[in-house]
């Protein structure tokens, strides 16, 4: 399957919720859907390269919980959802519809709202079920945002932001849409700030190597500017994440192994808090002790204690030469040794990526390719070409020594290019196994000497499994995910899929691992904190969150579970 057909399915199935080209904006009747012909002033060019494609290929999982306890639920903003029968899951269940209490917004905050952002605001029903429902995944809510505003400066932010603490009026946060546990659903109708607008490299110092940029940049655009500085941001998530929601997730991705997390790249920030009060977080010295670590509690804070308004971010050097190698395992027990075993040798790689038997087969399948069919290990070893064929070498003894077999390298640019694609596209792949299925993407890590039994004995249990699923997994630390393919239209799947997530998730957590690497929390994983963090800790999150935000304005709902008091 190739790239344009994907994108071309993705466009069919978003059932025209999608346009290219939004230029102006009307308001109309907030709970009246409107036709597609209204629009927004503005283009949102990398928006609309990236936005459609990534949530569909990280389709999401299913086991939302409800959030709040109503008597009665909006349905004005969700009759799609109401007409198929949708139930509502409480704690433990496979429901994935969010509950919610939607209140009308005073005319007076949308009067201010429209002072404040001038033509970049809309009610445009089509634009706002954009914003209320992650495409292509299954995290829903019974509503959806009364009105998105497109801030253009931290000042808007803060003005949007104090008017609706005012009139107690929920703010859900919006950057790329690639987050796949129901981040930015709104439950409870309101605000939903997109900050795409914000969107420009404000500062690059290259000789202390930090820029500091708006959140709605992305990564890879992001990139693209630092290139011919022979600079790059080294975390890569999917298509279209943006440095904002990137640190509100707090991310990372295949390069983690080599340069960390969000958290470890991020050296201050500025953030809008709830009652519009602007914050920046520490200076732009590489290290300091002064005061709380704020940087730090606002990276993987979701939203839910402020808005990221601008972010200084560590820059490394582009590699002077990489070699990426591949190479096949009998087993997945065998592929995980061998990565346990490379970073126990103190080999500096920068990329450790597992695919099971069963992603090679949907590649052979998407691609036409014909791999050997068994798990496989995929390498980057980067520094200088004698440095880098050195890591190659040594790293070939070891999986000689642990039952692998056809272990090729790449050198040349084109080569490598093409081998890494294999890793790149594994998961559009994954639907040339059920084209008309959706995705529940597990995102489990443990403690690396954990990492080949959780991966045994979680492929027994997917193996068994009448669903299809692969497993993909960022093996140089300890963290894996598994696509699992099912019809989110029955029961059973969805109950298949939500078992093999649990199972997934309670095994990891007894080898005191976590229910989420790198995909955060949001309303898809909150069910499963408490056993995670002990209910002292999560109590110690809602003070800091009470402390912010006294009126729950900030995202509510998300990354705390409902019924924990203090």
């Amino acid at each position: 399957m190739t790239f344009s057909s994907w994108f071309s399915r993705l466009r069919s199935a978003s059932k025209g919720f999608f346009h290219s080209n939004l230029r102006s904006s009307h308001f109309h009747n907030l709970n009246t859907p409107r036709s597609p012909t209204t629009h927004i002033f503005h283009s949102h060019s990398s928006r609309n390269s990236y936005l459609p494609l990534l949530p569909a290929v990280l389709a999401a999982s299913v086991g939302s919980i409800a959030l709040q306890s109503h008597s009665k639920y909006s349905f004005s903003d969700a009759s799609d959802l109401d007409a198929r029968g949708v139930s509502f899951g409480g704690k433990g269940s496979t429901e994935f519809v969010v509950k919610g209490s939607r209140k009308e917004l005073p005319q007076e905050l949308v009067d201010e709202l429209k002072a404040i952002c001038q033509d970049n605001i809309t009610t445009d029903y089509d634009e706002r079920y954009i914003h209320g429902k992650p495409q292509n995944s299954f995290h829903k809510a019974v509503n959806i945002p009364d009105v998105v505003v497109f801030p253009r400066s931290e000042e808007e932010v803060s003005k949007i932001v104090k008017s609706c603490d005012k009139h107690k009026v929920p703010i859900v946060p919006y950057g790329g849409a690639t987050s796949i546990e129901g981040h930015t659903l709104s439950p409870n109708g309101g605000v939903c700030i997109d900050m795409t607008l914000m969107k420009s490299i404000k500062a690059l110092h290259i000789e202390d190597m930090d820029v500091v940029v708006e959140p709605g940049i992305g990564w890879m655009e992001l990139n693209e500017y630092l290139e011919p500085y022979g600079l790059f941001f080294p975390l890569d998530p999917g298509p279209g994440a943006t440095i904002g929601g990137m640190c509100a997730t707090r991310c990372s991705g295949s390069l983690a192994v080599r340069y960390g997390t969000m958290r470890d790249n991020v050296i201050n920030l500025k953030v809008v808090l709830a009652n519009g009060d602007i914050v920046k977080t520490a200076s732009r010295a590489r290290k300091s002790a002064a005061g709380y670590d704020l940087t730090r509690l606002m990276i993987g804070s979701e939203g839910t204690l402020g808005v990221i308004t601008e972010v200084t971010l560590r820059l490394q050097k582009i590699p002077q030469y990489s070699v990426v190698a591949m190479c096949n395992f009998p087993s997945v027990k065998d592929a995980a040794d061998v990565a346990i075993a490379t970073m126990l040798s103190g080999i500096q790689v920068s990329r450790v990526e597992l695919l099971d038997e069963v992603q090679v087969r949907a590649i052979n399948i998407a691609n036409g390719k014909d791999l050997p069919e068994s798990p496989t290990l995929m390498f980057e070893f980067i520094g200088t070409e004698a440095y880098s064929r050195e890591q190659t070498q040594i790293v070939q003894k070891i999986v000689a020594e642990h039952n692998g077999s056809d272990f090729v390298f790449a050198e040349d640019s084109d080569a490598k290019k093409e081998l890494w694609k294999i890793r790149k596209e594994a998961l559009w792949a994954c639907f040339a196994f059920k084209p008309n299925f959706e995705a529940m993407i597990t995102d489990v890590c443990v403690p690396l000497s954990s990492l080949a039994e959780l991966i045994s004995r979680s492929k027994q249990e997917l193996n068994a499994s009448p669903l299809v699923c692969t497993v993909i997994a960022h093996a140089g630390d300890g963290n894996f995910h598994t696509v699992i393919l099912f019809d989110p239209n029955i029961d059973e799947h969805r109950q298949e899929a939500e078992r093999l997530n649990q199972f997934m998730v309670y095994t990891a957590l007894a080898m005191e691992g976590t229910c989420t690497g790198e995909h955060g929390v949001g309303t898809g994983k909150v069910k499963y904190l408490e056993k995670e963090l002990g209910v002292e800790a999560l109590r110690t999150m809602k003070r800091i969150k009470a402390a912010l935000d006294p009126n729950n304005i900030m995202n509510p709902g998300k990354l705390i579970p409902p019924h924990v008091c203090f």
